[in-house]
């Protein structure tokens, strides 16, 4: 059904991406950069007292089982500081990504310093030595690598700073249906997520393959994820005079993932969600101060309970549904105080 009133708030949500683009875009390429010229630096400060050919890998004892050239290495890590250079920068181009811009710049920093840790050890530990095979590296290094490449993430995530503010109506009125009294109506829409979809149905696929070869421990922590996984992989969101309830289309309709009744609702809002930006991911979400059921970013429904706490789920047509559920709330409400 159609008839809602939403509040034209993209352009605002554009402009107000647009005029942190150019930061943006100058720290999330500054790691890549730095770690690139820090590399190439160490290997200049180096390069006269390596061995030929240097250790360039590590069995799990630190004892050197792998060699190389220097240039070798150089090319190998100035390659993939290239290629994941490249690749963040075009997520940082998708509009849909866009919400989760600072969480992005974070991934970036912590995988520039996951790539050039490793680079700069292996050229240090070979310095100064007569035989690449004398070579040991020390367990340490791995915990080291982590904490390093945290720290970089942390790092630039604060330099990245809050993300965008999400555009709320100027209002301070949600949008109600015009349903004359006495009259009922109802809403409904599916929503679907490939992703959850695709994980289900290769962990379901693995449980059954593992067990088959014999893996039963195994199969039955796989099969159990994928009975978890499965119903959220699509839902039927639907708005009624009973409330907001959301159901797995692929269960009996008796089974719910989530009812708000009327008396719990305060109010509800049809707006564009960001998955990773606002809830962390995909799925049935808990965040302080709320939850949500969340397939993808866009268009959503985020309902205010009573208590103060939220309820989000996303799917197309939301201020539809929030308009309806907002009317059917002030019907409930006027019975409660008549």
């Amino acid at each position: 059904m159609k008839g809602a009133s939403e509040v034209g708030v993209g352009a605002r949500a554009r402009s107000g991406l647009a005029s942190k683009g150019p930061w943006w875009a100058l720290i999330a390429v500054f790691p890549f950069v730095a770690v690139l010229t820090t590399v190439v630096l160490v290997y200049a400060a180096v390069a006269d007292r390596l061995p030929q050919p240097i250790a360039t890998h590590f069995a799990t004892g630190g004892r050197a089982n792998g060699y190389g050239t220097a240039q070798d290495l150089l090319t190998v890590v100035l390659g993939l500081l290239v290629v994941f250079g490249a690749v963040f920068g075009a997520l940082l181009q998708v509009r849909a990504f866009r919400p989760a811009t600072p969480w992005l710049i974070a991934g970036g920093y912590a995988t520039a310093a996951g790539i050039g840790y490793p680079g700069c050890m292996t050229l240090l530990l070979n310095d100064g030595v007569a035989d690449a095979s004398s070579v040991r590296v020390s367990l340490w290094q791995l915990p080291a690598m982590v904490a390093v490449a945290l720290a970089a993430g942390v790092l630039g995530r604060l330099l990245a700073g809050a993300p965008p503010r999400l555009p709320h109506p100027e209002s301070g009125r949600e949008p109600r249906l015009d349903l004359p009294a006495g009259t009922a109506a109802g809403w409904s829409r599916t929503v679907s997520s490939p992703l959850l979809a695709v994980l289900g149905i290769v962990l379901f696929g693995a449980g059954l393959v593992v067990g088959v070869l014999g893996a039963w421990p195994a199969s039955l922590g796989l099969i159990p994820a994928a009975a978890l996984v499965l119903p959220f992989a699509s839902v039927r969101v639907t708005v009624d005079r009973r409330g907001l309830t959301v159901a797995p289309t692929l269960l009996p309709s008796r089974l719910r993932i989530r009812r708000v009744p009327l008396d719990r609702i305060r109010e509800a809002t049809g707006r564009p969600i960001a998955a990773l930006a606002e809830y962390g991911g995909w799925g049935y979400r808990i965040r302080p101060g709320g939850s949500g059921l969340i397939l993808r970013s866009g268009d959503g429904i985020v309902v205010t309970l009573t208590g103060g706490r939220t309820f989000a789920v996303t799917v197309d047509d939301a201020a539809t549904a929030a308009a309806l559920l907002n009317t059917y709330a002030d019907r409930a409400r006027s019975q409660q105080g008549g």
